[in-house]
C-alpha cells in the first residue's frame, strides 16, 4: 500500500514526462500523445532494467558519463523544438497518419532514455520498497518499476485524451495550429534548458 500511494503521487505531480506528453498532444493531437505517453514509459522500463543492473551507480560515480547522456537528451530536445517550431500548419485535420505516431514513439522513448537523472531516480526510490528476504532485489525493482511506468502511462495517456479534446479544434485553423506550435515548441525547448541544468 505505501508503494502504490507514493507511485500515484509521483504520477500525478506535473513534471517533465507530462509537459512532454502535454506538448506533443497539444501539437499533434491525442494519438500523438498517447504515442508519446507509451514512448515516455518504454524509456522508463529501460531506466527500470539500467537500475536493476546497478548502471545507476555507475553513472553516479562517473560524472563525465552522466553529463555525456545529459547533453545528448538536451540537444534531442532542442531539436524537437525547432521541429515543431518551424513546422508549417496545414488547413483541415492536422492529425498525424499512423507512421507519424510511430515516429513520435520512439522520439519520445529517446528522449526519456536520454535523461540520466531516470535511471538515478529509481536507484534512490525503489530499493526504499524492496525485502531482500521476499527474493532477488533486482527482480523486485523490475516489478515495483513496471508498475511505476504503467501508472504513468495511464495517467499521461488520459492527460493526452484531455488535451487531444482542444487540439481537433486547433488542427481545423492554421492560426490556432501556429500558435500551438508555437507553445509546445516553447515547452519542448524549456524542458531542453532544464535538462541541461540539471545537476547529479
Amino acid at each position: 500500500m505505501p508503494f502504490l500511494l507514493a507511485t500515484l503521487a509521483l504520477n500525478l505531480t506535473p513534471g517533465a514526462d507530462m509537459t512532454y506528453t502535454i506538448a506533443r498532444a497539444g501539437a499533434q493531437g491525442r494519438w500523438a500523445g498517447y504515442a508519446s505517453a507509451l514512448g515516455i514509459g518504454m524509456g522508463c522500463f529501460v531506466h527500470t532494467a539500467a537500475a536493476a543492473a546497478g548502471l545507476a551507480a555507475l553513472l553516479r560515480a562517473h560524472p563525465a558519463a552522466f553529463v555525456a547522456i545529459k547533453w545528448l537528451g538536451a540537444v534531442y530536445l532542442l531539436y524537437l523544438a525547432v521541429k515543431l517550431l518551424l513546422a508549417k500548419p496545414a488547413a483541415g485535420d492536422g492529425a498525424l497518419p499512423a507512421r507519424g505516431h510511430v515516429r513520435v514513439f520512439w522520439e519520445a522513448t529517446l528522449v526519456n532514455v536520454l535523461n540520466p537523472k531516470v535511471t538515478i531516480f529509481m536507484l534512490a526510490f525503489l530499493p526504499q520498497f524492496v525485502d531482500p528476504a521476499r527474493g532477488p532485489v533486482w527482480a523486485q525493482m523490475l516489478v515495483l518499476g513496471s508498475l511505476l511506468n504503467l501508472g504513468g502511462i495511464a495517467i499521461n495517456g488520459t492527460v493526452a485524451s484531455l488535451v487531444g479534446l482542444g487540439a481537433r479544434r486547433i488542427q481545423r485553423s492554421t492560426r490556432l495550429q501556429r500558435a500551438m506550435n508555437l507553445v509546445s515548441g516553447t515547452l519542448l525547448g524549456g524542458l531542453a534548458v532544464r535538462l541541461a541544468l540539471t545537476e547529479r
